[in-house]
């Protein structure tokens, strides 16, 4: 299986190629619209500020690339937040495939929000579904609101989308490579698609 990690300097890059080696595969780091166009899956990932991450997607295009994918792909954190409508951070048009906006968490809680949270699944027939119950791994200041293509949920503060999902696209706003046995088996289920 040909997985494909897009490559745009603002990922968690070595920790998503160490889970994917202990499923037994590998995964390759790319910018190229070539490779990522024929690759088997897609790894979107994240860790950075969404505007300046937007700027390098525009610069190499792949802004323009990454909604037009048929394969399933999966955005993980900013990753995610990127394939929204909107963040507030740095007031950054996303991609739009998932329809929501990202916004900021209050100065009410402490920021950015970071541990362990457990999930609740909106829909059994969801792949994301297919994982083992537990707990899962956040590291973020700003968060995707609640819609229609939200298919988990978690709570800090407020309730907010922790997995989406639309078509062949697939979001998670927490770590799954961070996530012990839980989030190694969200990441199986996702290469099993």
């Amino acid at each position: 299986m040909k997985i494909a990690i897009i490559d745009y300097g603002a990922g968690n890059i070595k920790s998503i190629q160490f889970a994917l080696n202990r499923l037994g595969f590998d995964g390759v780091l790319t910018n190229n619209p070539y490779e990522i166009r024929s690759a088997d899956k897609v790894i979107f990932p994240g860790v950075g500020e969404a505007s300046s991450a937007m700027k390098k997607l525009k610069s190499s295009g792949l802004d323009e690339l990454i909604p037009t994918l048929t394969q399933p792909v999966l955005g993980i954190c900013l990753g995610m937040q990127l394939m929204c409508n909107h963040t507030e951070e740095g007031d950054t048009k996303g991609l739009g495939i998932f329809d929501t906006n990202v916004v900021q968490f209050s100065n009410q809680v402490k920021v950015p929000h970071m541990g362990w949270n457990d999930i609740k699944t909106a829909d059994e027939k969801q792949f994301f579904c297919r994982t083992s119950t537990g707990f899962v791994y956040f590291v973020h200041s700003f968060y995707a609101e609640i819609c229609e293509e939200t298919i988990a949920t978690t709570h800090y503060l407020t309730d907010f989308s922790a997995a989406l999902q639309k078509d062949n696209f697939y979001g998670v706003q927490f770590h799954p490579e961070k996530s012990g046995l839980v989030g190694e088996k969200l990441l199986q289920n996702f290469l099993n698609l």
